[in-house]
């Protein structure tokens, strides 16, 4: 009894100990009373308890959550939210509190909108350019184009006509090899001599599109990135390359990336800087119609990872490090020493584990040039030079096949083109499984390699000849992938077959360090980071993705990325390299957060995911696919027939018509490609154009999909990026577009489910992509940009998306799905989100 009275009387004074429940906030029980009615309308319920969680509780998705962003952002009631407020406060009463509670981020992690550049005062508008600019920069752009095409018919027959009367075959080759070196040297020089000549110095400016300065930048600008240099990025020939334009390159300098930078004065880049593949560095951008050009700075020792963007107007500090899948947006810049990451990049806590230097000195970097440059010279010209005189020798034989009859000629083109274009797949694939196997035994995983070696050009020579665009294409989005990643030394086994495993875009450093788990399916543009590097060296090491897991499109997915099994990672997310090993959840954004790893939308169609509904649709899936192919293969043959017609057919007229005809094939060339692939794209979509679905992967209409995006080519556009013409293009494929559309580079991978508004810019490398897939589920809807869009550098808008007139989207942003912007608005981050005024509040 004495025991049980001291048990009360202790409860009692723990009871009084115990700190009492604060009474809720007035003022945050009104705003989630009113988040959770916007709620109920967005997602269609009748009731929203405030202490629900959105997701698990509600079976809300993203999709249900933008509009109910966008509905917030309608009330001046409520402050502004984003996607990554609803995912780390997923109910109403604690989005309520965050929101509430929210101050303005500090000065150091706030982007600020684009200043004036340093040392200029802000600059007055251009003035407007109107149609006759653009008829008058189209034409200047269409007569540069024909005197290209005549200028390389002239080179091309005066050098066959030298070749060709070899008196022996070691006379043959050294005459390919002398005129292979002059016509290398020659198309090497050119866009610097052009640079020099029509440019001189970029310095900090605007300009309008469609002026004669941009006609004379586009000129540039084009002939640079044609350039047969660019090819040697990786190499010691790359950086001199640029310094021939005028970039400012210390000594030690490692560059990967491809995209060449174009106002080369503008760029300085530090003693022992590496910038790994995929990173846009231009020096410029386009915003409102208006060309604006601005300084990149690279510190000495600085590092800038895989697939980042560097907007004009910033820079890395000395030893500093830009993580992969990250940007600097204008007015960002590294301190010294520090590593950032993120879309805008800020500070991160991950520590990068370095790769170890190695002694790669000036005399090894001459070395290694110098062999390259013999190589090809001795080697690959004369090879390419040799196999256009044989062709040209065929060709010139139509002049007397055409005696004897058209249809001999014909005949004889389909036998010859079908062998070599047939044939080459299979003496490809025939290659791919023997000739890297045999070289990957002299590079070992975990060990460092100096760079510009013999292990080096080994490492190279291997992802260079396994990662064929062609190929993937050809088999990605059908079972056949699995079974070519195979061939070529991934390791998938076992693998739980789905007919959509992989998209058509995957590459890789070393496909032999590639494991891919169990079940895990993979969209468009994963790129595996197999390999480690510094300014002086490089370690091959393994890259694992786990089992079950969904990726997105284009993840760039580092060595010792911290994922397990069964994780969503969303479209161009930033894998993280630290912390705990993430599983069972959903990563999101950059720097990446955790989401539901899947909700109740993406398991409508479980029921076709095993057992003999899986084997019967799956069988179906292979049918329909196995004719994709066919067809892509049918079509891509089809037109290397036609041009090969082409020019035999101008071959057989040269000896009465000279070098005309030969320019008059080449001109022709790039009409026929556009007539070509315009007519195909149409008769794929004219009994079914794309439109908004909501289906199984196992649903013909997807299926049907698939072919729109395999058999017609888009690649083609890009060579109209920056003219007028390319609007034109768009609108015959299509796309609902407006006039005065300035359109440097983007993407559009459902043509017609895409409005476009008059007096839009699209920067180059963004993306309007209406589709989405998680798991066995696929999602489409339109998109819609107002007038006057600006979409930045790298810029990803997803589905079902709409953008209000005058918004911007900055570089690297990704807008997500169903997401509404407003107008004259600014957004960025990953995801895309208002920016932030100067008073810390969202515009």
């Amino acid at each position: 009894m004495a025991g049980q009275q001291l048990r009360e009387a202790a409860g009692g004074l723990v009871e009084e100990a115990r700190p009492r429940e604060a009474p809720p906030d007035p003022a945050v029980s009104a705003a989630a009373e009113r988040l959770a009615g916007l709620l109920a309308e967005a997602a269609h319920l009748d009731e929203v308890p405030l202490d629900s969680d959105f997701f698990d509780d509600l079976g809300a998705d993203s999709l249900v959550m933008a509009h109910f962003c966008a509905r917030v952002r309608k009330r001046p009631d409520l402050p502004p939210v984003s996607m990554r407020d609803v995912y780390r406060h997923p109910t109403a009463r604690g989005l309520a509190a965050a929101l509430l509670d929210s101050t303005p981020p500090p000065p150091a992690s706030r982007t600020p909108g684009p200043p004036a550049l340093p040392g200029a005062r802000a600059p007055a508008p251009a003035p407007p350019t109107g149609r006759p600019h653009r008829v008058l920069c189209g034409a200047l752009q269409l007569l540069a184009f024909l005197g290209y095409a005549f200028l390389l018919a002239t080179v091309t027959a005066q050098g066959y006509e030298w070749i060709s009367a070899h008196t022996h075959l070691v006379d043959a080759y050294l005459r390919s090899v002398v005129f292979g070196a002059v016509l290398f040297v020659v198309l090497c020089a050119l866009p610097v001599l052009a640079k020099w000549l029509l440019i001189g110095r970029f310095t900090p400016r605007r300009f309008r599109v469609w002026s004669l300065t941009y006609f004379r930048f586009w000129l540039v600008k084009t002939l640079i990135r044609s350039s047969p240099l660019v090819l040697f990025a990786g190499s010691p020939l790359y950086p001199l390359f640029l310094r021939a334009l005028g970039a400012r390159i210390g000594t030690g300098v490692t560059i990967l990336s491809r995209s060449a930078p174009v106002c080369t004065d503008l760029l300085t880049v530090g003693d022992g800087t590496l910038v790994r593949k995929d990173a846009l560095i231009s020096c410029y951008h386009a915003a409102d119609g208006v060309i604006e050009t601005g300084p990149v700075t690279l510190g000495r020792g600085a590092v800038v990872s895989e697939v980042t963007v560097l907007d004009i107007g910033t820079r890395l500090g000395d030893g500093s490090r830009l993580g992969h899948a990250s940007s600097l947006h204008t007015g960002q810049a590294v301190p010294d020493g520090e590593h950032w990451h993120g879309s805008p990049a800020q500070p991160a806590d991950d520590d990068v584990p370095a790769v170890e230097p190695a002694r790669c000195g000036t005399t090894r970097r001459a070395v290694h040039g110098v062999l390259l440059m013999l190589t090809v010279l001795l080697v690959y010209v004369p090879l390419a030079v040799g196999c256009l005189d044989v062709l040209l020798s065929r060709m010139l034989e139509g002049s007397a096949v055409l005696k004897g009859g058209a249809t001999v000629l014909y005949v004889d083109l389909l036998v010859v083109t079908a062998v070599v274009f047939f044939g080459g797949v299979i003496a490809a694939l025939v290659v791919l499984a023997t000739v890297p196997r045999l070289l990957g035994g002299f590079v070992r995983p975990g060990r460092t390699y100096p760079l510009f070696g013999f292990h080096y050009s080994v490492h190279r020579t291997i992802a260079l000849l396994t990662n064929r665009k062609s190929l993937t294409r050809l088999f990605g989005d059908s079972s056949c992938i699995v079974h070519y990643l195979r061939w070529i030394g991934y390791r998938l086994s076992p693998v739980e077959q789905t007919g959509s495993n992989f998209g058509t875009a995957v590459k890789h450093e070393s496909p032999y360090l590639s494991w891919i788990g169990t079940g895990t399916m993979v969209a468009d543009g994963l790129s595996l980071m197999n390999a480690e590097y510094s300014s002086t060296s490089f370690r091959l090491s393994p890259t694992a993705i786990g089992a079950h897991n969904f990726l997105g499109n284009r993840i760039a997915y580092p060595a010792g990325g911290r994922t397990g099994d069964n994780c969503l990672l969303a479209t161009k997310v930033a894998v993280p390299i630290g912390g705990p090993l993430r599983h069972d959840v959903g990563l999101l954004g950059s720097p990446c957060f955790e989401i539901p790893r899947s909700v109740a939308r993406d398991s409508t169609f479980d029921e076709l995911k095993d057992g003999s509904g899986l084997r019967r649709a799956l069988a179906a899936k292979n049918r329909h696919n196995a004719g994709t192919m066919a067809c892509h293969l049918l079509t891509g043959w089809l037109y290397f027939f036609c041009v090969a017609l082409l020019f035999a057919l101008a071959a057989s007229r040269y000896p009465a018509w000279g070098t005309a005809v030969l320019a008059a094939a080449n001109a022709v060339v790039l009409p026929f490609t556009f007539l070509y692939y315009i007519l195909l794209e149409r008769a794929v979509t004219a009994a079914h154009p794309p439109e908004p679905l909501f289906c199984s992967i196992y649903d013909r209409r997807f299926w049907r999909r698939e072919r729109y995006w395999k058999v017609p080519s888009e690649t083609y556009l890009h060579i109209l990026d920056g003219t007028p013409f390319k609007a034109a293009v768009w609108r015959m494929l299509g796309v609902r577009i407006g006039t005065r559309v300035f359109d440097d580079g983007c993407a559009l991978t459902e043509r017609r489910m895409v409005a476009i508004g008059d007096g839009c810019t699209l920067n180059s490398g963004s993306v309007l992509q209406c589709h989405s897939q998680e798991d066995g589920t696929f999602k489409s809807d339109r998109v819609a940009l107002g007038d006057g869009c600006t979409l930045g550098v790298g810029a990803f808008v997803h589905y079902g998306v709409t953008v209000g007139d005058g918004a911007v989207l900055a570089a690297d942003s990704f807008l997500m799905k169903g997401e509404t912007v407003p107008g004259h608005t600014r957004w960025l981050g990953n995801p895309a989100r208002p920016a932030p005024d100067e008073n810390g509040g969202a515009h």
